[in-house]
């Protein structure tokens, strides 16, 4: 049996919304998407493995539906949750019991995200436009390298990687729409709320601990 023969019940309609056929491929990406965010929101290490579930499953569906810098994303999300997985377990370097503190982003962290995000849109959208038949290679290049810049944080549990993920998020809720991705679109209005919970329960740790240090 083929991997395509594999994956064809994933494919199939289970449902339909706005008369628009939803996959099972959907429905379990937006059920462990949801999972992911509201673990990573309180500091569960159990948002990573939950979260690679999540990237196959959206390998197989931005595929699909044409968004290739997205289906591409997930494999560097797979390799990056991989980091942060051991990065949260290793808080305090390796053999460590300490958790991984909730920081905030330096400034040279910032110029070095800055210029990788200009960059890596500008050459994505070249990329895309060149070589794939996307009809959105743009908006496609810029939600990837918002996404990167935003997981980066996660795994170093910086407080503003929250900001990166909303600003991500209010990109992708009217393209996934526009590509009729209904569902996906609803699951990232869900991930924007679980994103300002995240932001609210980091911020308030980081303010307790600036405290205790100030003390």
């Amino acid at each position: 049996m083929s991997l395509a023969e594999l994956l064809e019940p994933l494919q199939q309609p289970l449902f339909t919304l706005l008369d628009t056929p939803v996959s099972w491929t959907e429905v379990l990406g937006f059920g462990s998407g949801a999972l992911c965010v509201w673990l990573v929101a309180r500091q569960h290490i159990a948002n990573w493995p939950i979260g690679i579930a999540n990237n196959l499953f959206f390998i197989l569906l931005f595929t699909q539906a044409g968004l290739y810098a997205d289906a591409g994303l997930q494999l560097v999300f797979i390799t990056l949750a991989a980091y942060g997985w051991w990065t949260w377990a290793h808080g305090g370097g390796p053999g460590s019991s300490d958790s991984l503190p909730v920081r905030r982003t330096t400034r040279t962290e910032w110029i070095w995200l800055g210029a990788a995000g200009v960059v890596g849109t500008l050459a994505i959208t070249l990329l895309l436009d060149r070589a794939t038949d996307s009809t959105v290679p743009f908006w496609d290049a810029l939600t990837t390298s918002l996404s990167l810049m935003a997981t980066y944080g996660q795994c170093r549990k910086r407080l503003e990687s929250w900001w990166l993920w909303i600003a991500a998020d209010v990109v992708y809720i009217p393209l996934y729409a526009h590509k009729e991705l209904y569902l996906t679109s609803l699951l990232y209005v869900g991930f924007m709320a679980l994103c300002v919970l995240g932001l609210r329960n980091w911020r308030r740790e980081l303010v307790v601990r600036e405290a205790v240090m100030a003390a």
